[in-house]
């Protein structure tokens, strides 16, 4: 067998090949990977688990989207950018293209966490997805970690900016969290007439929660719902 055979051999055999096919992206450094699938139950060391890599990866992707959306709407203002990027960054979604590469199949966690439970499996792909994205950008620098957003994310955009409503979100989560339904107020209008932007922010049982800036008001209260919900489900 030549040194090539053995090599590919070897390649197949690591249990994170069939990863690296579904992201079409060979790591030259595997522990990147590894580490971007280890639980913080299994590690509590930074270096070990994959939470220093989602913190990058989220970081990578927010990049990439924004020149991304930067070319696709050259006339669009910070407001309609900002509204379409947040769609595409919301935990949720990033959840979806998680499950659509089938990224809880090759976590390592304690089995006392329960995979199974709807809540805890959509944070856990979102996880996943980020930190893979921040592991392949270390290993691999940015044109590969664009070409998995790309291919994911980007591919999967117009999804996203159809089914996304923050407002109706935000208040089953209230509901379920035994909250008072928010409250959206606007705190600021400014501009000219035909470009004004509105600041809009949420109460919630006399809590407030960071200010959403849209072109309208319905944008803003988007996403004010948006940074709340973020707030409650951290």
């Amino acid at each position: 067998m030549s040194f090539f055979d053995l090599l590919f051999k070897s390649f197949k055999s690591h249990p994170l090949s069939k990863l690296e096919k579904i992201c079409h992206y060979r790591f030259r450094n595997l522990p990147y990977l590894e580490q971007a699938f280890t639980h913080r139950s299994l590690s509590s060391l930074p270096r070990k688990n994959y939470e220093r890599l989602e913190f990058l990866g989220d970081a990578v992707i927010d990049i990439v989207v924004s020149r991304e959306l930067m070319r696709e709407f050259p006339e669009g203002d910070e407001g309609i950018l900002t509204q379409k990027r947040s769609a595409l960054v919301q935990k949720s979604f990033l959840a979806s293209m998680g499950q659509l590469m089938t990224l809880l199949d090759f976590i390592k966690i304690e089995s006392t966490v329960d995979l199974t439970q709807e809540k805890i499996a959509v944070k856990q792909s979102a996880n996943l997805y980020e930190a893979l994205i921040g592991a392949i950008f270390l290993d691999g620098g940015i044109e590969p970690a664009k070409k998995v957003i790309l291919d994911t994310i980007w591919t999967h955009r117009r999804e996203a900016w159809k089914s996304v409503n923050y407002k109706g979100q935000l208040i089953e989560i209230c509901h379920t969290k035994q909250l008072p339904n928010p409250k959206f107020l606007v705190s600021d209008v400014s501009g000219p007439d035909h470009q004004k932007l509105f600041e809009v922010h949420v109460n919630i049982g006399g809590v407030i929660y960071p200010s959403g800036i849209g072109t309208n008001k319905k944008a803003a209260e988007q996403h004010a719902a948006q940074y709340a919900m973020d707030a409650l489900q951290d």
